[in-house]
């Protein structure tokens, strides 16, 4: 099935910021595919091309990267007459036309939103769901799916966020839960009670919440942070339960080959500045002492040295995002380096399916674990939802129990688990190894 029509225009993100949207038509109708925006963003990510307009949207315009598909990518894919099931060749086509290894030319925004139309016009060109399909694009088993233990970001801070932590997210994942459904209940009972405790604690402005719908209250130590997240889930009845992690997001915080972990404060004074022995005896100190499971970004994106002699310490998953951006090349470093032992799967890092199918792919091989994630600016399209599904992975994250954008993965994944019935099982305490589930 070949595309008659694909049509670009721009939309607004849960930040209020212009992103891409695509509308891609073939015989068997109309898909479409919003792409979403990070703020904390990695150095090395495909290029997500902005107008840098300051009289309009802040710069953050995205008339360009719209003007890209309708007038460059569109006429060329449509006359290359090639079939939506085919992703790989379509993304290689896209890929080539732009000609840069960073996606800078045509832009990864512009390139993504068509790339995510393609797959859910391929499902129905299928007759089957987008899950499914994804599955087989990725060469993973259908015939019993898996369904992912969330992480959800109950409590924000670094540059999401006001006050002092430094630190970016705090998240609970129910591990405990029998199914989907059960953990999505016991995370929403300890959100509200975490909202609760905060507004005692730390007065009613401590409910306000940061861009992925955690509470932001002003706390200055992570310490503080994970003593309100157990007094929630203690709170809430699920000790034992829920079990918690934390990415760090270093690179927001890291100067002169040192940690500022009051990097907010312009007066922050260097002598406090952590060295990267510091800041791996703090996280250890902190997994000794809390029921953490997880630790994401513990080192800025270059330092990889300290990833390197850190990860062989510890006792948790470890989850490398900025440093490896879904970049198969820079995963392929990673792996090489013994860094971690997870790797965060965001699509617009890259830019194509194609190239995040390859990466999940690689990690798979070197034995690592795949968390899928959103972005900070997101949107009510659910394509994450299904693929974490359709890949396996057995763990997301994607906010918090609040904002619709956020929610609304975590209710696609709901109607998923339900339709699937006994044809899947929930990765729980396993989410480490959902593909070998």
């Amino acid at each position: 099935m070949a595309i008659s029509k694909i049509f670009s225009r721009y939309v607004y993100d849960s930040r209020g910021n212009p992103t891409v949207e695509v509308n891609l038509t073939t015989e068997n109708g109309t898909f479409r595919a919003i792409v979403p925006s990070g703020a904390s963003t990695g150095i090395h990510e495909a290029l997500e091309l902005r107008d840098g307009d300051k009289t309009k949207w802040g710069g953050k315009g995205v008339l360009k990267a719209v003007a890209n598909v309708n007038d460059i990518i569109a006429p060329a894919l449509i006359k290359a007459n090639l079939d939506v099931k085919n992703q790989k060749a379509i993304d290689d086509f896209m890929i080539k036309l732009d000609g840069t290894p960073n996606k800078a030319k045509l832009g990864a925004n512009a390139i993504l939103g068509v790339s995510l139309a393609v797959a859910r016009a391929g499902a129905a060109e299928k007759g089957v769901p987008l899950y499914f399909h994804l599955a087989e694009l990725s060469g993973q088993r259908t015939d019993k799916f898996v369904i992912p233990c969330p992480f959800f970001n109950v409590l924000n801070g670094g540059s999401h966020a006001g006050g002092a932590l430094a630190l970016q997210e705090f998240l609970i994942a129910p591990v405990g839960a029998k199914n989907f459904e059960e953990g999505l209940r016991m995370a929403s009972e300890v959100y509200h009670c975490l909202k609760s405790l905060a507004k005692k604690k730390y007065g009613s402005a401590a409910g306000n919440i940061g861009d992925e719908g955690g509470v932001a209250p002003d706390i200055e130590t992570p310490e503080e942070a994970l003593d309100l997240i157990v007094a929630a889930i203690h709170a809430a009845g699920h000790d034992g339960l829920i079990k918690i992690a934390m990415d760090a997001a270093s690179s927001e915080f890291y100067k002169d080959d040192l940690y500022d972990l009051d990097f907010k404060n312009p007066k922050s004074d260097k002598s406090k500045w952590l060295s990267k022995a510091q800041l791996g005896d703090l996280y250890h100190d902190l997994i000794k002492k809390y029921p953490i499971i997880s630790l994401e970004d513990p080192f800025a994106e270059d330092d990889w040295e300290a990833w390197t002699k850190f990860f062989p310490t510890s006792p948790v998953q470890i989850i490398a995002d900025d440093i490896t951006v879904t970049n198969p090349k820079r995963l392929a470093r990673g792996i090489k380096e013994n860094i971690a032992d997870t790797l965060l799967l965001k699509v617009n890092q890259i830019g194509t399916l194609s190239e995040s199918i390859e990466a999940c792919n690689m990690s798979y091989a070197a034995n690592w674990g795949v968390q899928v994630s959103h972005r900070s600016g997101e949107t009510e399209d659910t394509f994450i939802a299904d693929l974490v599904v359709g890949f396996r992975t057995g763990q997301i994250k994607t906010g918090s129990l609040a904002r619709s954008e956020r929610l609304a993965k975590y209710n696609q994944i709901l109607r998923i688990e339900q339709e699937l019935g006994d044809k899947c099982v929930y990765a729980g305490a396993k989410f480490h190894n959902g593909n070998k589930l």
